[in-house]
């Protein structure tokens, strides 16, 4: 069993900066892609970015350049670095494990982070 904890979501205006972090914990083994998703209100959950265990990453297009996700394998950690955030970019945003070999995957609480103009 893995358990994931986000923190660092909160209130921002419009161009501010936000930093997340989430940390895992539990049986955690073999290879997983770390990363985030988020959720609006009365849309699908999407993924903002992901990072394997590699070093991949892969983001929404509509984060680029904005958004850099890293992690942290000793601490079995995962960042998200929100820069020049939008509006659109409210939602709740979750952590999520998702093992390479095996369909597992976890997701933490959820953190929300609100962008207003």
């Amino acid at each position: 069993q893995v358990q994931l904890v986000e923190s660092g979501g909160g209130l921002v205006q419009l161009g501010g900066s936000l930093r997340l972090s989430c940390v895992a914990s539990g049986s955690i083994f073999s290879t997983y892609t770390m990363g985030w998703y988020r959720q609006a209100p009365g849309k699908e959950r999407e993924l903002v970015a992901a990072m394997t265990d590699e070093g991949s990453t892969n983001y929404a297009d509509s984060v680029k350049g904005r958004f850099t996700i890293s992690r942290d394998k000793i601490k079995n950690t995962v960042c998200l670095q929100m820069n020049g955030l939008k509006p659109e970019d409210t939602g709740v945003y979750y952590c999520n494990l998702k093992y390479r070999f095996y369909s597992r995957e976890y997701w933490g609480q959820g953190t929300q982070v609100t962008v207003s103009s």
